[in-house]
Parts: structure tokens; sequence; C-alpha cells
């Protein structure tokens, strides 16, 4: 099973959430940034690097959030979501074709990738400072 991760970047009562590109796999939908690490690469490497990569942030990872196993045909992940801050850098889109801030409220409604619809649950039912 691949390990990717999720952040959960907070930030005046919101969350940080991307759009995924048209042309990739899952275009047009909404997701936490994050993705796959790298053999031997511990999550919260990966998490820092996948986040330089995509948004141009410098951030530190903060409290495991949760694992939560996805499985859809060939597809097998486990999304590792992690509370994250941001330390610097400017956002950029890479990776995505939109970047917004929602309360957390609001996130259902938006069109999430399905690993992450466990995540937005738990935001959304308040437990999302608590460790699983």
């Amino acid at each position: 099973m691949q390990k990717v991760t999720a952040a959960v970047i907070e930030r005046d009562g919101t969350v940080l959430i991307g759009r995924r590109k048209k042309a990739d796999r899952f275009g047009g939908v909404w997701e936490f940034p994050g993705g796959k690490l790298e053999p031997g690469e511990s999550p919260e490497a990966g998490l820092r690097r996948e986040l330089k990569e995509e948004l141009g942030l410098e951030t530190s990872v903060g409290p495991f959030l949760g694992g939560f196993p996805y499985v859809s045909g060939p597809l097998a992940i486990e999304l590792m979501a992690y509370r994250v801050t941001i330390q610097g850098g400017e956002l950029v889109l890479i990776d995505h074709d939109e970047i917004r801030w929602v309360r957390t409220a609001d996130l259902p409604g938006y069109d999430f990738v399905e690993p992450d619809l466990p995540l937005v649950a738990i935001l959304v039912g308040g437990l999302s400072g608590q460790n699983r």
C-alpha cells in the first residue's frame, strides 16, 4: 500500500485546499496538499518536500491527525494526515489550478478526492486537534 501524506494548514479559522489540474488524475477535484512518499522517506520529511515542490512553502509538520486507508481498483493508499504550519515562502500554483482558504464548516461543499473524505469528516466533526 502506497503511503501518501496530506497537510491540514490552518489560518484564521480556514483550511488550505487545492484543486487538481484538469489534466491530472482526479483533475478538477479538491484535495488537501501533500503527496507520495519516496523510498526510505519519513512521512514528515515527505510532506515537507511535497509542500515545497507543489506550493513553494517552507513548513513544519506538527501532530499526526490520522491514517486513512483507501482502495479502489488498482489504487491502494494510506493517507497520512498531519497538522502543518507555514514557516515561509510564497504560495505558488504548480500541481493545482486553484487554491483556497476555506472555513472548516464549508469543506463538505467541495468535491474532494475520495481518499480525503474521512479527513474532511474529522475536521468538520471538530476532532482536528486530536490524534487518532
